[in-house]
């Protein structure tokens, strides 16, 4: 299949599309346009930013084409062996899984917007592009020339983003053999060398943690947003990702955001774009692809997002606490934690995984996933004093399942993770993977016996501590099993007054209270007492022992 992008005015966002698809032999083929995106688990029809699909063929006579799904057609081939289908996609939503055009910049993610035929999967695929000739590429396909590009097949085509603009900042460094370029569009204000310094640090240690990398060169593919951005996707070859305000990126605090999002989606380049779950393998994109793992796939790649960055000093230790403890906050406020588990929420993920879902309904993968990863990593390496650890099951999962794209089965990473544990793991999967087992149960002695503290906190608002309840604003986003609140209150309650007195924010609630509310456009008021127990509470770690032996061999630290 041969691809070409065009457009005649970038301030409409329409990006034109040619496919020529050569070497029919049917009466009927059918193309299709993906439902949905690696990365991201959800059905996203993108076929409905298609515009004005058409087949000719190469005589420029029209051939019938018809609709028989929300994303693929059938055209009537007529006896023509070579066919072009035209189409105009509107590129204009800016994130890291979707495609945008303006008067600075092509950016491109094909899973989008490439249309691909039954049977054609597996074919090589050609890429060019009609844009301004100043313009530079950034992308991990095979460049042809200045702008045209090759790729092995359409999977490939469509897990290799692409940005194309005249401002396109380039930065290389290499890490035993294999060379890493970071694109930047848009504005980071860091200097090359400090880019350098930080990335490659993070990169020797996870080519050293999985023993090889499995591209000859990769990309890091960075939109700089002057506006508050945060998304990563991984890819073949590549990552791309959009963060903002560039502004900050020279401050501490959003550069660290950069860094951890930026190791994350590089350790995806083994885990999950080839170790992959075997209901991936292929990747079907016409429908939903089940499955129970994403506390590996999403889960473990969190985990290690940020213990890499401590690993190789890019993150201080005190760094890596911040990130964990933040961990720990999204776990104990999510009430959800209580009522389904990891596994069973990576099957959900197609049903509501990117939204918060009805009242305590489920878990993130990538937050549970990263604190039962964290759970194994230190049973092993305190039951192996360090000799072992979550490193060696990954590197096992890699030779076994990853390295020959073959894919993993559920049992698979059990089987795994107890060959290098030495026994049987039934309970930590029984408890914290299939299960809804508080997480402290483990968590408390494995850390404190690495040398934290392990402390269950109060929540620092008091509407919050006292009475179950969570604003944003002066409207009520949670409420906490078990409280007054749960009875009486409703989410989207909006508070007008307290105690006869205007809302106003970050006020104290304390004692008995009367709140006068709204609740869709009625006015109510409700009494409320403060409970004798706290609600929302979360456990939070500190560093009591930093010279403990525990941490300083899990962190790789002398």
């Amino acid at each position: 299949m041969h691809y070409k992008f065009s457009y005649s005015n970038p301030n409409t966002h329409f990006i034109h599309v040619e496919v020529r698809i050569d070497a029919i032999t049917q009466p009927e083929l059918v193309i299709h346009l993906p439902s949905w995106r690696p990365g991201r688990y959800e059905i996203a029809n993108f076929s409905k930013n298609i515009l004005n699909l058409k087949v000719t063929d190469n005589g420029d006579s029209s051939l019938k084409v018809s609709k028989n799904s929300k994303d693929s057609w059938v055209i009537q081939t007529e006896g023509r062996d070579s066919i072009t289908v035209h189409y105009s996609y509107y590129a204009f939503a800016m994130d890291a899984g979707n495609s945008w055009l303006d008067e600075e910049q092509f950016y491109i993610n094909f899973i989008n917007c490439a249309i691909y035929a039954d049977g054609f999967l597996n074919e090589p695929c050609t890429v060019s592009l009609d844009v301004p000739l100043d313009y530079k590429c950034a992308t991990g396909l095979t460049q042809i020339d200045n702008h045209s590009f090759s790729a092995a097949s359409y999977y490939q085509l469509v897990d290799s983003p692409l940005i194309a603009s005249n401002s396109l900042r380039q930065i290389k460094y290499s890490v035993q053999d294999h060379d890493f370029n970071i694109w930047i569009q848009g504005d980071l204000p860091k200097t090359d060398q400090e880019l350098i310094k930080d990335f490659e640090r993070f990169t020797q240690v996870q080519v050293d943690a999985m023993g090889e990398f499995p591209c000859s060169d990769y990309h890091f593919l960075f939109q700089c947003l002057p506006y508050k951005h945060y998304h990563g996707v991984e890819h073949f070859n590549s990552t791309i990702i959009t963060i903002g305000p560039s502004a900050e990126l020279a401050e501490r605090q959003r550069y660290k955001k950069l860094l951890g999002v930026s190791c994350h989606e590089l350790f995806h380049t083994w885990n999950v774009i080839r170790l992959r779950p075997k209901e991936m393998v292929p990747y079907s994109f016409k429908e939903e692809n089940y499955h129970k793992t994403g506390f590996i796939t999403e889960g473990i790649t969190t985990y290690y997002g940020d213990l890499f960055l401590v690993r190789s000093g890019v993150f201080s230790v005190s760094e890596y606490v911040e990130e964990l403890n933040e961990l720990f906050k999204k776990h104990y406020n999510n009430q959800g934690r209580r009522n389904m588990s990891v596994a069973n929420s990576s099957y959900d993920l197609w049903l509501d995984g990117y939204e918060s879902g009805i009242p305590g309904r489920k878990v993130s993968i990538y937050n549970e996933g990263a604190l039962a990863a964290l759970i194994l990593d230190l049973l092993i390496r305190l039951k192996w004093t360090h000799t072992k650890s979550l490193d060696d099951v990954m590197r096992l999962m890699w030779r076994e399942y990853g390295r020959n794209l073959n894919g993993y089965a559920e049992d698979d990473y059990r089987k795994c993770a107890e060959e290098i544990f030495g026994e049987s793991l039934d309970e930590y999967f029984d408890d914290f993977i299939y299960g809804t087992s508080p997480f402290e149960k483990a968590l408390r002695p494995l850390l404190e016996t690495c040398g934290f503290t392990f402390t269950l906190m109060d929540a620092e608002k008091s509407e919050e501590r006292n009475f179950g309840f969570r604003l944003s604003g002066n409207q009520i986003i949670q409420i906490a099993t078990g409280s007054e609140a749960e009875e009486l209150l409703s989410l989207k309650d909006k508070i007008l007054k307290v105690n006869g007195q205007e809302f106003v924010k970050e006020q104290e609630f304390d004692g008995e209270i009367s709140l006068e509310i709204e609740r869709f456009a009625k006015i109510k008021m409700v009494q409320l007492n403060a409970s004798s127990k706290s609600f929302f509470q979360v456990y939070q770690v500190e560093i009591s022992d930093t010279g403990n032996h525990h941490l300083k061999k899990w962190f790789n630290q002398n």
